[in-house]
């Protein structure tokens, strides 16, 4: 049976998630779609691919949204504000992977992974058609890796408290942030000063708990997305989090060091076999362990895990090690959260 065509918009298609999630599509359900490519006026015209095909990045105008069944906005923050009540009023379903609308009361939250988990549960999940949304919010990559692992543990043990460190690339700031990273190691080997516009600090060949008074990156609002959304995505039986987030001196991909304290005795065998499955990918002691670099370009979320005792016999504390690739993780995310929201268009408007 063929699939329904959509007609669907990327709205910041030049961007590093932009560019990410066009491949995602091109694989997903949604790859018999027509894509259309917005962006700014300054990189409209460049040319790159959208699903198969070579596409033009054209620039948003007053007619960029019509006929169109789903906008996902992965630009800035800025962009997806100024447009995304236009994309709303042409009709089309609206996946903000920007975070821009997170404080919108009748926009929500969204990670079908979590959820596909708690069906497994018996738990209500997904979204009913009462609901009536026309927009959601992809959760941040940590917030989706965090309240995973925690809704994994919690249907086969009783975890209390989740206390998470969580090492942020650069590349989770966008193009600006990498060229400025990798900017500051070339200059630093060649002794000359470093840029500070995104960072206000020195990035490279460093680990920073906060960013400068004058950085760009809005380090501090990161973190409380990540906690607020963790809570948002576990509701009420969540196990509490103690979060810290670090600035890490590489380009891609989220590493978190994770201690995780059980309300009973557990083996390493046992936290393991709980993880394991779907988007978890549990790397054994004996391998190498996970990383920012072995999770490039892997679906899945790698997770090592240790016991606090050091020893193979049964505890309640035990240490995760997380690794995953931060732009496909949201890229994968969005395109979940678009087949939910495409049980709720009776049609596409490409017929």
């Amino acid at each position: 049976m063929t699939e329904r065509m959509y007609r669907i918009g990327i709205v910041g298609a030049s961007s590093l998630v932009g560019k990410e999630l066009s491949d995602e599509l091109s694989e997903s359900v949604l790859a018999g779609s027509e894509f259309v490519l917005l962006d700014d006026e300054e990189v409209a015209g460049q040319v790159t691919s959208a699903g198969d095909e070579a596409a033009v990045i054209q620039a948003i105008d007053d007619s960029s949204f019509r006929r169109m069944d789903f906008v996902f906005f992965a630009g800035s923050p800025e962009t997806t504000r100024k447009h995304w009540q236009q994309a709303r009023r042409a009709g089309a379903s609206i996946i903000d992977l920007t975070y821009a609308l997170e404080r919108e009361k009748d926009v929500l939250i969204r990670a079908p992974w979590i959820a596909e988990v708690d069906a497994g549960r018996g738990q209500q999940v997904g979204l009913e058609p009462d609901l009536k949304t026309t927009a959601v919010v992809t959760a941040h990559p940590a917030s989706v890796m965090l309240a995973l692992v925690a809704t994994k543990l919690k249907m086969r043990l009783m975890p209390t408290i989740v206390a998470a460190t969580v090492m942020e690339p650069a590349s989770e700031h966008g193009r600006v942030a990498m060229d400025e990273l990798h900017q500051q190691t070339v200059n630093l080997l060649s002794f000359q000063s470093l840029p500070r516009e995104q960072f206000d600090a020195q990035a490279a060949f460093n680990l920073l708990p906060a960013l400068g008074e004058e950085a760009k990156i809005q380090f501090g609002a990161t973190e409380e997305r990540v906690r607020e959304q963790y809570s948002v995505l576990l509701g009420r039986e969540l196990p509490r989090l103690a979060l810290q987030m670090v600035q890490a001196p590489v380009f891609h991909g989220y590493v978190i060091s994770a201690f995780v304290e059980l309300g009973g005795p557990a083996s390493v065998a046992e936290v393991e076999e709980a993880l394991a499955g779907e988007h978890v990918d549990v790397v054994a002691g004996e391998s190498e362990p996970p990383s920012n670099l072995s999770a490039a370009g892997q679906e899945d979320i790698m997770v090592r895990v240790r016991s606090d005792s050091g020893g193979e016999g049964r505890s309640t504390r035990f240490w995760l090690w997380l690794a995953s690739d931060n732009l496909k993780l949201a890229a994968l995310n969005a395109v979940a959260c678009a087949s939910e929201l495409r049980r709720l268009r009776p049609q596409g408007k490409v017929q």
